[in-house]
C-alpha cells in the first residue's frame, strides 16, 4: 500500500489525518505544501487538489481530499482499528462530534478567511487574532458541553480513540496556537491529555513536524 499525504505542519486538517494514519499504523510519505505562503495555489498542486487546500491523500494513485472524508476512507480500506463506530447511532454521534471542529469552528480561522478579513474588511492583526480566539473558544465550549453530557470512557466513544477524539485533539492544538487557557474546559483538557499521552497523537502534533523547526 503506497500512501502520500500532501500536508503542512501548521494545517489542523493535516494533523487529523496524520493521527488517523498513525493509529492505523499505515506508513506514508508527507509532501509539504506551504499554505502560509500560498503554495496551495501553484499550478502543480492545483492538478492534485482543485480546492487549493490541504490535506490530500493519495492511495495507490487515487486522490482523496477533506480530512473527514480521508479518515472515513481509511476506515474502508483498513478497517482495524476502527476510527468510526459501526453502530448507526454511535456513528452519527462520532461524526457529529467531529463536525464541531471540521465544519463549525476550524473553517472560520483558516488562512484564506484571515486573509479575506484583512483585505475585504480592513481587519488588522489584532482584530484577526481576536476573531480566531473567539471561534476557537466557541468550539472548545461546545465540546465541553458535549463531553460533560456524555463523559469519555476513557475516550469520547469508549476504550479506544477514534474520529471524535482526533477532532477534539485538533481543537486543542488550535487553542495552543491561539494562546487559550484550557482551565475553563476541564473535560476537554482531560480528554486531550489522554490523547496526547499516546505517541500517535503526540508525534502528529504540529510542533513535532520538520516544517515547524524550519519556521521557528
Amino acid at each position: 500500500m503506497t500512501i502520500q499525504l500532501y500536508g503542512f505542519w501548521r494545517s489542523n486538517a493535516a494533523f487529523r489525518v496524520r493521527v488517523a494514519l498513525a493509529l492505523k499504523k499505515l506508513p506514508f510519505e508527507e509532501i509539504e505544501i506551504d499554505i502560509l505562503s500560498g503554495r496551495q495555489f501553484d499550478a502543480a498542486y492545483a492538478e492534485v487538489n482543485a480546492e487549493h487546500v490541504v490535506p490530500t491523500l493519495v492511495h495507490d494513485g487515487h486522490r482523496v481530499f477533506q480530512s473527514l472524508a480521508i479518515m472515513e476512507y481509511l476506515d474502508d480500506i483498513h478497517p482495524q482499528p476502527r476510527l468510526m463506530p459501526e453502530d448507526a447511532r454511535e456513528k452519527a454521534y462520532a461524526r457529529s462530534l467531529a463536525l464541531v471542529a471540521v465544519a463549525d469552528a476550524h473553517p472560520l480561522i483558516v488562512p484564506r478567511v484571515r486573509k479575506h478579513l484583512g483585505q475585504a474588511f480592513g481587519a488588522d492583526a489584532s482584530a484577526i487574532e481576536t476573531w480566531c480566539r473567539h471561534w476557537t473558544t466557541e468550539g472548545l465550549a461546545t465540546y465541553e458541553r458535549l463531553l460533560t453530557r456524555r463523559p469519555p470512557t476513557p475516550f469520547a466513544l469508549g476504550e479506544i480513540p477514534g474520529i471524535a477524539d482526533i477532532c477534539i485533539a485538533g481543537q486543542i492544538v488550535l487553542a495552543e496556537f491561539n494562546k487559550i487557557d484550557l482551565s475553563a474546559f476541564p473535560a476537554v483538557a482531560a480528554l486531550g491529555k489522554r490523547c496526547f499521552d499516546m505517541p500517535e497523537f503526540a508525534q502528529a502534533h504540529p510542533s513535532r513536524q520538520a516544517g515547524y523547526s524550519n519556521a521557528h
